[in-house]
């Protein structure tokens, strides 16, 4: 959420800002409802000051036995507290109207970030790794014959429908293996903090982090009024919803493999072949709280944590940085990993690491005390995908796959898989 601060004293800045997100300028609405507000507070706070002084001139009144004036003045202050009701009530109604549209206005974009309108502007700013020449036609993960047996989309569309799987045998325990792996690289040498943390979300946890109210239709709710979580970024972030902690307590890492799930609504027809969008995956998703001053440097480590992971892995990637009309809503910078995925010839987004400043701190209502004694001040959030678990599994066997359709598994996953590295064409660990 914005400063409203910060829009009185620059609305044109503010406005241009916005611009760069594909938004029309909306100070001065919002400008008009903070004027109309800030009066009716005004208003009220006048009209408390004449009834708290002609509640204090009924009693001398009464004690003089002028019993015109005390009635005169016990009307006056009935009057006046139906007044400071109703302008109260009109108040906190505008408070509320400022509050609503200020949580609609996505965040405002770093100054190095590319203008642009969409993923053709975005910009590529290091590659690693050489996508392997194979000797015969790659295949799609799903159509490699060792993978068949263990990915099942038939009994997956009976059980749920479209944009699910089941995964089992060897397949189920290289996904597993990859997990694992994942969140033992982040915890014993990235210095993360391990989480679990639950799947299901009051709605307040939503807004907090930015998915309500505007992206209600991109999540599940259930009937009673819990959300399931499209990333474990919505219950690590709001671990200090609501909390004014120490410098010291700064900053706050952690990790967390979970569930997800996202109803996909505005990606109808888009990669609808395979497991690279689906209703319910596992994510290991990664979650800094820090000081304002520290919050770009840990993007760029955040990032490199990601990176990592991949180069573990021996999987060829690129790191682009997205443009202005490309970022999520509450990202102020957005760093996009895109793992190479020979069946399909290209690179697809496998982690999104974003720095969203105080803009979801704000709407959280966390801060830390700085150490100097100062004044409070609202926490920066990072979030990023360390990484999208069944996008890495799909990247594994796609780019490990053989000719005889058997696929050739990442040395890191040994210890994961009891020593097999060898997904056979028949499906079987050897």
């Amino acid at each position: 959420m914005h400063d409203i601060r910060a829009i009185r004293e620059n609305p044109a800045a503010f406005d241009a800002a916005v611009a760069r997100r594909g938004d029309a300028g909306v100070s001065s609405e919002i400008l008009t409802l903070d004027e109309a507000r800030r009066a009716k507070i005004l208003a009220a706070e006048t009209a408390q000051a004449e009834q708290n002084k002609a509640s204090k001139e009924v009693g001398a009144a009464k004690g003089r036995g002028d019993e015109a004036e005390f009635e005169r003045l016990r009307a006056l202050v009935a009057e006046k507290k139906a007044e400071v009701a109703a302008m109260n009530t009109e108040a906190k109604e505008l408070d509320q109207q400022l509050n609503d549209m200020l949580m609609t206005i996505p965040n405002l974009a770093f100054d190095d970030v590319p203008d642009g309108a969409d993923e053709d502007d975005n910009v590529e700013i290091r590659t690693w790794g050489e996508p392997k020449v194979l000797d015969f036609e790659a295949k799609e993960h799903f159509e490699i014959e060792g993978v068949k047996p263990g990915m099942d989309f038939e009994v997956a569309a009976k059980l749920s429908g479209s944009r699910f799987v089941v995964l089992s045998s060897a397949v189920a325990r290289i996904h597993r293996a990859l997990a694992q792996f994942m969140i033992n690289t982040h915890v014993d040498e990235n210095g993360l903090t391990e989480t679990w943390t639950p799947v299901l979300v009051r709605e307040e946890m939503m807004y907090g982090t930015g998915q309500l109210p505007k992206f209600g239709e991109d999540s599940y709710k259930t009937t009673n009024g819990w959300w399931l979580v499209p990333t474990a970024e919505v219950t690590l972030t709001n671990i200090v919803n609501g909390l004014t902690v120490e410098e010291s307590y700064l900053p706050r890492r952690y990790v967390a493999h979970t569930q997800c799930f996202r109803s996909e609504a505005g990606s109808a027809g888009k990669d609808t072949a395979g497991m690279l969008r689906q209703h319910q995956f596992e994510k290991v998703e990664m979650v800094s709280v820090t000081h304002p001053d520290k919050s770009v440097e840990e993007h760029e480590r955040m990032t490199r944590c990601a990176e990592d992971i991949l180069e573990r892995l021996g999987l060829p990637y690129r790191t682009i940085v997205l443009c202005t009309g490309d970022m999520g809503f509450g990202a102020r910078k957005t760093h996009d990993i895109e793992v190479w995925v020979p069946g399909q010839k290209t690179y697809r987004e496998i982690s999104s690491v974003s720095v969203c400043g105080d803009f979801q701190a704000r709407r959280m209502n966390a801060r830390f005390k700085p150490a100097d004694g100062g004044k409070p001040q609202f926490v920066h959030t990072l979030n990023g995908s360390g990484l999208a678990v069944g996008r890495c599994l799909i990247a594994v066997l796609e780019n490990g796959q053989q000719a005889d359709g058997s696929v050739k598994l990442p040395e890191v996953l040994a210890p994961y898989l009891g020593g097999k590295l060898t997904l056979t064409a028949e499906g079987n660990l050897v």
